[in-house]
């Protein structure tokens, strides 16, 4: 499975895309957790800016 990966990023259409982490706070207990995405690079700056 990371063959077809690691295929996909040296062939350039992994360019496109970015991994996004980001630690988010459960307003009940207090706690972290975290939320990640592969989106489109266009996307980066939506996804940080939203709740």
């Amino acid at each position: 499975m990371a063959k077809k990966v690691v295929a996909t990023l040296k062939t350039g259409t992994g360019k496109n895309t970015t991994k996004c982490i980001k630690m988010v706070r459960s307003e009940k207990s207090g706690s972290y957790s975290f939320k990640s995405e592969i989106l489109p690079n266009e996307q980066v700056k939506d996804f940080f800016d939203k709740k």
